[in-house]
């Protein structure tokens, strides 16, 4: 039976990390009867282990929901639960892009965060209708007039009709859903016209091949029709059509307004490129749909296996990982350190640690991972340019016009009493500050920050300064020209290529002392005295020295002349001086993981 226009909802949820998105849907499914009580799980939209232990939502989820409303008509509601991580933004602006509204959270005893801002204003961009809904009522800290107000303060939008709601116990939860109901627009499109459908996500599923989720504009989605992803250009044939509800479940065909899956043996997620235009063969749309920019990877780093021989074990499961996350990347590269391993490319650090413990997790790998790096662009002379992704690879200095590195812009909301704190950091991280206002009790501050500076602890610094109270969101604002320059890490005189790294010239003694001591903490002693030292091209900027194990080979003399004793001592420092040329130091895991949170102290 199709369902006309009117009687479709398509919404997705928006809100803050830890504003209650995931626990919201619960609830939605539980009130339309999706899952019965013995079905229904904690997070029953986030399906990965990661997602559960971490109460962090990793992929968008999509579910259709039957709601008979109070005026007794039944509706069709499609939800997506939304991301609320800045590495996860790509996946709001996907789920956003196949919506015509959102109800966006907010918690009613914090209020308005970084986060929440810069999803509901990819909202407005896409000119969704918002439903405000201030969850939480029932904890002893809410007070959800002063949020009501700060809505309309900060982000401009009427909040006298917010809808107050308790995820956690179900209060109002029946009311969030006839406000759905009421005030979110029916999508529009045409069942006669030519098929155009919008491919909102795909993954692969180990039994079915590449599972696609599209949303349909215009036109009809039936089993068996043969159709063509206008970008890519291939044709493939559908074989399966499903919603999710939430479990998988067969339909005849998607109308428009629909959101649902179709399965058509195609052999790779890479094929199926997420914003592609889904017509009919037979009878094509005359104009594809704008799609979605390309997720670009902003955070670099080395993944090398501890054992060399779980290198083909550590391929096959990036692959693997690939199919599923098309916003990672990846390419083979050799280190004299480390061995064979793999570049890969993260949308933030978030990302690359959660890729990390799937790793670890999943496939039962043991990884070290080289310090993060960003993509520098480099000026050569001869007026070509560069992208670097790892500092190892950089040219000749006497080569190079420029360095460009990649700016931020950081929105950072915090009370008022770790202002100062917050802003040391930013300063101390070169910071330029744009903005600083004042919301209700708390400031936000806008500032332009290096990316780099960001990648290596930023976050957790920030945490730390604002014991926990600070939220912070950042976007991309493009490449900066800055005094950089790479350093290197001399262990026993030979450079460790998985250690060096681009710095600011100002920082770079800094750093380098910082990196060296630590180190020497960390390398144990061997037979031999072993310098460590931090270099910027012939320049040593810091060094320190682990000292050596030292036998005590006098210890057999008894008495007798000096000159036995010291016959021992120089065949003793003849030794250690022949180990130190053909000796091979021993770096542990940890000293590469410390170059992460150089910064801490």
């Amino acid at each position: 039976m199709t369902t006309p226009l009117s009687h479709i909802r398509n919404f997705s949820i928006v809100a803050h990390i830890d504003h209650g998105k995931s626990t919201l849907s619960d609830r939605l499914i539980q009130e339309t009867g999706g899952l019965t009580k013995r079905e229904m799980t904690e997070q029953v939209l986030d399906n990965m282990e990661i997602e559960r232990e971490r109460g962090i939502t990793i992929k968008a989820q999509t579910v259709r929901l039957e709601y008979k409303a109070k005026d007794g008509e039944t509706y069709v509601l499609n939800l997506m639960d939304t991301p609320g991580h800045v590495d996860f933004a790509y996946e709001v602006s996907r789920s956003l892009a196949a919506c015509e509204g959102s109800i966006l959270v907010v918690d009613s005893s914090q209020g308005v965060e970084a986060q929440t801002l810069a999803n509901v204003y990819q909202a407005i961009d896409n000119n969704h209708e918002i439903v405000p809904v201030l969850n939480k009522i029932d904890l002893p800290a809410a007070e959800p007039e002063r949020v009501r107000q700060q809505i309309e303060d900060v982000i401009g939008i009427d909040a006298s009709e917010a809808v107050l709601c308790s995820a956690k116990t179900g209060e109002g939860i029946a009311e969030v859903l006839e406000a759905v109901i009421a005030r979110l627009p029916p999508p529009k499109g045409d069942r006669e016209a030519p098929l155009k459908a919008l491919l909102v996500d795909a993954w692969y599923d180990p039994y079915l091949g590449v599972v696609v989720l599209v949303r349909v504009l215009d036109g009809v989605l039936r089993s068996g029709m043969k159709v063509r992803m206008m970008n890519a250009g291939a044709t493939h044939q559908v074989d399966k059509i499903g919603v999710f509800t939430p479990k998988q479940t067969e339909v005849a065909e998607l109308g428009p307004g629909e959101i649902g899956y179709i399965t058509a043996q195609i052999k790779q997620v890479a094929d199926a490129a997420v914003g592609d235009t889904i017509t009919e063969e037979k009878r094509q749309t005359e104009k594809a749909l704008a799609g979605f920019r390309v997720a670009q990877s902003v955070v670099f780093c080395g993944l090398f296996p501890v054992d060399a021989a779980d290198f083909e074990d550590l391929r096959a499961a990036i692959g693997r990982l690939r199919l599923n996350d098309a916003s990672f990347t990846y390419e083979m590269e050799t280190s004299a350190a480390l061995g064979f391993g793999f570049r890969c490319g993260f949308l933030g650090l978030l990302h690359l640690e959660i890729i990390q413990e799937r790793l670890s997790r999943e496939f039962d790998l043991d990884l070290i991972a080289t310090a993060p790096s960003v993509v520098y662009k480099i000026h050569m002379n001869d007026g070509s340019e560069i992208e670097l992704h790892n500092p190892a690879d950089m040219p000749d200095p006497v080569k190079i016009t420029s360095i460009s590195e990649p700016w931020i812009k950081a929105t950072i909301l915090t009370p008022d009493e770790y202002l100062g704190s917050v802003i040391k950091l930013c300063q101390d991280r070169r910071g330029e500050q744009r903005e600083l206002s004042y919301v209700g009790s708390r400031a936000l501050v806008v500032y332009d920050l290096p990316l780099n500076e960001v990648v290596f602890d930023f976050y957790d610094r920030l945490k730390s300064v604002s014991k926990g109270y600070a939220s912070f969101d950042y976007a991309i604002e493009g490449y900066r020209v800055g005094d950089l320059v790479k350093m290197s890490i001399l262990v026993n005189s030979e450079p460790v290529d998985a250690l060096s790294m681009l710095v600011h010239r100002d920082r770079a003694e800094t750093r380098g002392r910082g990196m060296v001591e630590k180190m020497k903490d960390l390398i144990s002693p061997h037979q031999f005295q072993i310098p460590l030292q931090a270099a910027i091209g012939g320049r040593i900027v810091a060094r320190e020295t682990i000292r050596a194990l030292r036998k005590d080979v006098t210890a057999k003399c008894y008495g007798g002349d000096m000159s036995r004793k010291r016959k021992l001592l120089d065949k003793q420092k003849a030794g250690k001086k022949r180990m130190r040329q053909f000796g091979k130091v021993e770096i542990p895991q940890e000293a590469f993981i410390a170059a992460l949170k150089m910064d801490a102290d």
